[in-house]
């Protein structure tokens, strides 16, 4: 969305889970100028939004029956199946024609659930999943991976257009978060890979500032994670993307992967140093590994 256009999208819009990623989403919506209704059990996070012009529904309920789209953005496939389909009970408070639009890192197996639910009652269930950390939310230059119904998808361009760079259809029910999968495979094994090799330029007496920089600038290492390396030249590990949410991805990843009794060894590795990192129990970006690296080296 070109900088100072106003949405023209008339349909009233609710955000549920205003956490690292669903705060971002929500205010540039809000910001694109799309009427907007918010929910998140902590309420102290709707603050902000509030004070944009957002509306601030006390409960899952309340936004459902006000809406026209439900966008969500929750912790993983239990805080989903709660919302939806147990005590939260969204989908016995929307009316049909409502479309969802599931942005949480979850199995494709829930999202499906999810879809097939929905489409009993008349309304349209996609899972769009996100690509892209905090400042990636907030520039409006995330990626987006789509699994349901083409159509559906297609007539979400509006939306898509304030919060993402580009954004692409997967396939039927589960797709997109197929995708993610797939995405967060390379994301946390790359991550690890970064870590070993920080590790190793210490112990053969290379300055750390000098290979963190000098990585940054190679081919080998993937754009999203040349930021991780200035950060961690200042020690600085604020999350962006938690370790505790690569952590849960990493799980998603190989239990996918046990499905079809698929051996995944560097990722198993990779998991295995990011859930020693997660144990911690520290709020810290996934890129902590370094850290751990280091340290254990």
């Amino acid at each position: 969305m070109i900088r100072g256009e106003k949405a023209t999208f008339r349909r009233r819009l609710g955000f549920i889970g205003i956490g690292y990623l669903g705060s971002r989403i929500a205010r540039r919506l809000v910001d694109a100028g799309f009427s907007m209704v918010v929910y998140d059990r902590d309420h102290s996070k709707t603050g902000e939004l509030a004070a944009l012009g957002a509306e601030v529904a006390m409960s899952p309920e309340k936004l459902a029956r006000e809406v026209d789209v439900v966008l969500s953005c929750l912790a993983n496939d239990a805080a989903v199946e709660d919302v939806y389909l147990g005590t939260s009970e969204i989908l016995r408070n929307t009316k049909p024609g409502v479309q969802i639009m599931e942005m949480s890192t979850i199995s494709p197996e829930t999202s499906r659930r999810l879809y097939q639910a929905a489409r009993q009652r008349g309304v349209s269930a996609l899972d769009v999943a996100i690509s892209g950390s905090t400042p990636a939310a907030e520039a409006g230059k995330l990626t987006l991976f789509g699994g349901g119904d083409r159509e559906v998808f297609e007539g979400a361009t509006p939306i898509f257009r304030a919060i993402a760079s580009q954004w692409f259809y997967m396939g039927p029910s589960g797709s997109g978060v197929a995708m993610k999968l797939v995405v967060n495979t390379l994301l946390g094994v790359e991550m690890q890979a970064v870590a070993e090799a920080v590790a190793l330029g210490s112990k053969l007496d290379l300055p750390r500032d000098l290979v963190l920089d000098t990585l940054a600038k190679t081919a080998v290492v993937a754009p999203a994670l040349t930021g991780k390396l200035a950060s961690a030249k200042k020690d600085d590990y604020t999350p962006q993307f938690a370790v505790r949410l690569m952590h849960k991805d990493f799980g998603l990843i190989l239990a996918a992967a046990s499905q079809f009794g698929l051996s995944m060894p560097a990722t198993e590795a990779a998991a295995a140093i990011n859930s020693k990192e997660a144990a911690s129990g520290i709020e810290e970006d996934f890129s902590a590994v370094i850290h751990r690296m280091e340290a254990n080296g």
